[in-house]
């Protein structure tokens, strides 16, 4: 009975996560797009401001929905950043050759990031972030 309650919670954390992420993409493309089309700012620039705004609606939806952390403080919040910075590096590196390098179109490029960067953060932030909190979920 444990180990279906376990996997049970698992899945409710990889499902809470993916509707964070799902918000995040759509405040991600929106605001890209946004900066692109109506102030021609620089496709990468857009990205990596979109990427930040995501940063502070996630870390906070993460903490208090998705993993249920209760009282995460600044060491929390700054290994968070230090996952998202990992993130954006990828999110700039992806956006810089997709655009630049291969000249695809910077849409092309958003959706690559969307594909590569949750992965990789959602698991460095359940090993790394959100790991061993006294009210964290058991994940």
């Amino acid at each position: 009975m444990d180990t279906l309650k376990e996997s049970t919670t698992q899945i409710s954390v990889i499902i809470r996560y993916g509707l964070v992420g799902l918000l995040g993409t759509l405040i991600h493309f929106s605001s890209v797009i946004a900066l692109v089309e109506l102030t021609h700012l620089d496709p990468v620039i857009s990205s990596a401001t979109g990427f930040v705004l995501v940063l502070l609606i996630s870390y906070y939806l993460n903490q208090k929905w998705t993993f249920r952390i209760k009282n995460g403080g600044s060491r929390q919040f700054f290994y968070y950043t230090i996952v998202s910075l990992i993130g954006l590096g990828l999110n700039s590196a992806i956006m810089f050759i997709d655009v630049y390098v291969l000249r695809w179109n910077y849409l092309f490029g958003q959706c690559m990031v969307v594909v590569v960067v949750p992965v990789s953060n959602f698991l460095m932030n359940r090993r790394w972030t959100f790991r061993d909190t006294e009210n964290n979920v058991d994940l």
